[in-house]
């Protein structure tokens, strides 16, 4: 289950009811359930859809979401290598010989110098993983809501496109609400380009 701290924000039909913490969030959605309207919840920085009980009463809704749910017993597994309290992980790389050959010969050893190339290459990947974890929170939510709006494709094409002008033109006539989460969950997409 999500955390209940998690941001969301909450439609009845194309309308934004809530938006916020999860545990309110879901307060509004369950009393929009109640009144017999559509509800989609998402989660804001992803685009996904969370999945709550709205059918359960408000007070096990929020027990729900505030309780953890409980584990099955853990085993004792045996110790592998690394360091689990650093929360270092040992997994298999396959290299060739004149890799290991060049690692081994860095400063502080293979290791060391494989954590320095990756924290490297996330720095300079960090503007095109954004860009791209926002189109894909946008186009998630464009799939659920707008799928059925008019220039819907041409609104999808644009976002990838990172095309700013032509996501507004093909999204201007949509539902406020809609159009607002949208271009909200897409902002990295253009802004990045």
């Amino acid at each position: 289950m999500a955390s209940p701290t998690l941001r969301c924000t909450a439609f009845a039909g194309t309308r934004r009811i809530a938006s916020g913490e999860l545990r309110h969030v879901a307060l509004k959605a369950k009393q929009a359930r109640d009144l017999g309207q559509p509800v989609l919840v998402f989660e804001d920085a992803s685009g996904r859809q969370v999945d709550l009980p709205l059918e359960l009463p408000a007070a096990d809704l929020l027990r729900h979401l505030v309780e953890p749910v409980p584990l099955p017993p853990a085993t004792a597994a045996p110790r592998g290598p690394g360091r689990p309290r650093l929360g270092v992980v040992a997994r298999e790389v396959t290299l060739l010989p004149r890799h290991w050959d060049w690692l081994a010969a860095q400063p502080g050893g293979a290791s060391v110098a494989l954590r320095k190339l990756v924290d490297d290459a996330r720095r300079a990947a960090a503007g095109g993983d954004r860009r791209r974890a926002s189109q894909e929170a946008a186009y998630r939510f464009l799939q659920a809501l707008a799928g059925d709006l008019p220039l819907y494709e041409e609104a999808c094409r644009a976002l990838f496109a990172g095309d700013i002008g032509r996501f507004e033109e093909t999204t201007l006539h949509w539902p406020d609400d809609v159009r607002d989460h949208a271009a909200l969950l897409a902002a990295d997409a253009f802004h990045s380009h």
